[in-house]
């Protein structure tokens, strides 16, 4: 029995707030895909409970890791009494109800419960958001419990406290030695032209030794972000800590380079440029086209090598390169383009967010082709591990096997 336009509209109503409510779990959801389940929905009839979740599932969800914030959301927001049995009995007089019982991670739950909570109105949110930068924008209890956290299991809330805390982190990096030598009192190199002028003041007579050291400066340093589909939390806790990084005035570096890799390369340096991080951000939004998309690691790396690496690789530039290894295309332009790029730098470390696991191998073809030519191997999945990055870039690069 075709639904009437009554009922179709009831029903495009509730899906749409169905979909505001994901948006606000975090996941991303655009207005074709809206269409598509309202049509997919009324196509496919509603025999069975798990035909509609199935539907909506198949027809609004894009990525893997969105599958459990989506049945905790679908749980709580289709959780009124004979709401979805009326519905279908005005749709189709054959009613079948299964309601799948899964075991979701508590994080997707906590997420979902923060998306759609009919107990909580936008008033209470603000006054409760009010009363935390009030009281303390992060308390040291709240710190412990998420430094250690992973990006990937955190509520929305505490999320927005480690976007905050990890604008605090600096990464700071030793001098390095030049081949300009300057006077010192206690240097190895004898400084001839300043004893020859003190000479001829002096009658000739040389009195006592000029000496000469290497001078120190310091390093820049160059950020190639992978913002792709798999490391999209990731990256954008990364953004942050880069414009905090950017911003930072006793961290060390001379200039901080950032681009942002996905299907493009794209230099995003300028964006980051700003002091304030909303408008940074928002700035960063409009230059990332390729935000959580597809992932082509070594054309991004021939492009940088191609037109950027000479100018900001000179002079011992140190080089993060935060990435999955998870390629998708030539995984032979990979491995050759980051051998030209560690030799281009004095040191290249890779941050790798699946690293924090124990049981990982490097079985990726991807993985494989970088490992041989990074220096140090560090995860990024949480505030501390952002935190011990200092003690890798500070220590001599050394190849180390990766687990």
């Amino acid at each position: 029995m075709p639904p009437s336009d009554t009922n179709l509209g009831r029903l495009a109503e509730n899906i749409t707030h169905f979909v505001h409510a994901l948006r606000r779990a975090g996941v991303g959801i655009g207005t074709t895909q809206i269409h598509s389940a309202l049509e997919s929905v009324v196509a496919a009839g509603f025999t069975r409970r798990d035909d509609f979740y199935v539907v909506l599932r198949a027809t609004l969800i894009t990525r893997p890791e969105h599958f459990e914030t989506f049945h905790q959301v679908f749980r709580l927001f289709w959780r009124t009494p004979d709401y979805i049995e009326r519905l279908m009995e005005v749709m189709l007089p054959a009613l079948q109800t299964i309601a799948p019982d899964r075991g979701p991670p508590k994080a997707a739950e906590r997420r979902a419960e923060e998306a759609f909570d009919p107990g909580t109105d936008r008033q209470s949110q603000s006054q409760e958001h009010q009363k935390l930068e009030m009281d303390a924008r992060i308390s040291w209890s709240d710190t412990e419990v998420i430094r250690a956290k992973d990006f990937e299991q955190m509520t929305s809330e505490e999320l927005r406290l480690a976007s905050q805390e990890i604008r605090k982190l600096t990464l700071p990096v030793p001098p390095i030695a030049t081949r300009r030598l300057i006077r010192s009192h206690r240097g190895a190199r004898p400084d001839m032209r300043a004893m020859l002028r003190r000479a001829l003041r002096r009658g000739g007579e040389i009195d006592r030794l000029a000496l000469r050291k290497p001078g120190k400066r310091p390093p820049n340093l160059v950020v190639l972000c992978d913002v792709s589909g798999s490391m999209a939390t990731y990256s954008r806790m990364m953004m942050h800590f880069l414009h905090g990084l950017t911003w930072t005035t006793n961290s060390g570096w001379a200039k901080v380079h950032v681009f942002t890799f996905g299907t493009r390369l794209t230099n995003i340096s300028r964006a980051l440029s700003q002091k304030d991080p909303d408008l940074a951000l928002e700035a960063l939004g409009r230059e990332v086209s390729d935000w959580d998309g597809g992932t082509r690691i070594g054309a991004a790396l021939r492009d940088f090598n191609l037109h950027w690496s000479r100018r900001v690789l000179g002079q011992g530039s140190v080089v993060l390169l935060i990435t999955d290894g998870l390629e998708r295309g030539n995984v032979g332009i990979l491995a050759r383009e980051a051998e030209r790029l560690s030799l281009s730098c004095r040191q290249l470390a890779w941050l790798n967010p699946l690293l924090r696991w124990d049981e990982f191998q490097a079985k990726a073809g991807g993985i494989r082709a970088l490992m041989p030519h990074v220096d140090s191997f560090r995860t990024c999945h949480s505030l501390d591990s952002i935190a011990d990055l200092a003690k890798a870039l500070s220590s001599p690069g050394v190849k180390q096997p990766l687990r």
